[in-house]
């Protein structure tokens, strides 16, 4: 697990990220990332999901001066420069588990995001249907059925 280093006490502002580093804490233990800038590598794994969608260049601003507006970078360096980002999963592979699990929480929402970046990381529409089909099986069919609308949706974008 990653912790805010170089002095990002409790009341500092997260943000630019370049005060996030992996493997720095002695007690998380070696990690093959150390060093690694969680924001630019989320950046970077969010770009490579989302074509097209964000501008180039290591200081976009992803705040809109509105209620929770840090949600979006806390998720830029804790899901997509933490876990995205990591070896060990093929990209294809990660679509596979996270649409499973979007499914499962009934994240409509996300989901129709994540199917659109299944299809970016080499899912076939067919193989995003099999993993609905399969969520019967363990999240229930409303959930399924929830989930191949939220699909449709997604991929009649």
């Amino acid at each position: 697990m990653a912790r805010a280093v170089s002095g990002a006490g409790a009341g500092a502002k997260l943000g630019s990220g370049a005060d996030l580093q992996v493997g720095t804490d002695p007690q998380v233990g070696a990690d093959p990332r150390a060093g690694t800038d969680l924001r630019a590598a989320g950046l970077k794994a969010m770009r490579e999901a989302l074509p097209g969608v964000f501008p180039e260049g290591d200081d976009l601003d992803l705040r809109d001066g509105r209620l929770g507006e840090e949600l979006v970078e806390i998720g830029l360096t804790s899901v997509w420069g933490a876990l995205w980002a990591r070896e060990g999963l093929s990209r294809r592979d990660r679509s596979l588990v996270t649409l499973g699990i979007l499914i499962t929480l009934g994240a409509e929402t996300e989901l129709r995001t994540h199917v659109r970046i299944a299809r970016t990381n080499g899912l076939t529409e067919d193989e995003i249907a099999e993993v609905i089909y399969h969520a019967t099986g363990y999240a229930g069919f409303p959930a399924a059925t929830a989930a191949r609308n939220a699909a449709r949706e997604a991929l009649a974008d």
